[in-house]
């Protein structure tokens, strides 16, 4: 394990060799025996880089995307070479390697490693913000996961958040306001609410900073907690407070966020096709059946 930091150095290597001088993907695995011939030690792990290297060639396409979504004002041909495949081997890592081998804050710090070994004086500045935010919303794909040393849920730091599922009434039917995130998933909008005097003036202020909207903030329709991950504080516990807010059919102001890249308004019977994390899904049914309840009432 001690040789894995050489080994991604002779793939970022091998990477920065192929992507600069456009050789055919065919030779890369020639690239990387030369490499490892030169800068490599007798205990290298070669099964590791070959696997590191199939890896982020197979899911290039993939990472790239997300690259191009949590840093958009960086065009892929506007980032240095080096550095945009240290991002490739890290996002690779967090989004797509074994958690059990690689944890996500492994991932991470390997990369700002890289970048501070090979890239330029602001290259570890850089991947630090674009990995962290990309992993600032890996508490979903990524919170269930548990690590060996057991501790108790209970003794973990505590971050609380508020979420609301934001609807509309327009044109006699409802909407929901939904944000996408670098993942692929619409999910709700949602934010910490530690600093506010209670979950519903810090849910009121979430929604306007990150939809520009005027919400009024009702019912509570759910909450949850779970254990994620944080590359510096390590695993620390989130509970979200979801409630159902209104708000006039405005168009929406998405944040600048690395992690969401769109906003929309859907009607009700549009969102069972969308792609939800699976415990978002009984939140927002509870908050469809509800205002399909009170809509019943005054009908």
């Amino acid at each position: 394990m001690a040789n894995r930091h050489l080994a991604r150095s002779i793939t970022l290597q091998t990477l920065f060799e192929w992507d600069s001088t456009g050789a055919p993907v065919e030779q890369v695995k020639d690239i990387l025996a030369r490499n490892v011939a030169e800068f490599g030690g007798d205990d290298v792990d070669r099964t590791f880089m070959e696997q590191l290297l199939d890896g982020v060639l197979a899911k290039k396409a993939d990472v790239d995307l997300v690259i191009e979504k949590a840093a958009p004002e960086w065009p892929l041909d506007r980032i240095a070479p080096v550095d945009r495949n240290i991002l490739r081997i890290g996002l690779y890592e967090l989004l797509f390697a074994d958690r059990t081998q690689v944890p996500a804050k492994v991932a991470i710090n390997e990369a700002i490693e890289l970048a501070k070994t090979f890239g330029g004086d602001s290259s570890g500045r850089f991947v630090n913000g674009v990995l962290g935010a990309v992993y600032k919303e890996l508490g979903e794909p990524g919170k269930d996961e548990q690590g060996k040393k057991k501790v108790k849920r209970e003794e973990l730091p505590l971050e609380k958040m508020g979420g609301a599922i934001v609807y509309a009434k327009h044109d006699g039917q409802y909407y929901l306001a939904l944000v996408h995130d670098v993942f692929g998933r619409w999910t709700l909008s949602k934010g910490h609410i530690e600093e506010d005097p209670t979950p519903q003036a810090g849910v009121t202020r979430v929604i306007k900073e990150e939809l520009g909207l005027d919400a009024k903030v009702e019912d509570q329709v759910g909450e949850n907690e779970y254990v994620a991950s944080h590359p510096e504080k390590g695993k620390v516990r989130k509970h979200v407070w979801f409630f159902l807010a209104s708000s006039s059919f405005e168009p929406l102001t998405l944040k600048k966020s690395g992690g969401l890249d769109d906003a929309k308004w859907f009607r009700l019977q549009d969102i069972i096709d969308l792609n939800f994390y699976d415990d978002m899904l009984p939140i927002v049914t509870a908050a469809v059946q509800k205002l399909l309840d009170d809509a019943s009432k005054h009908a």
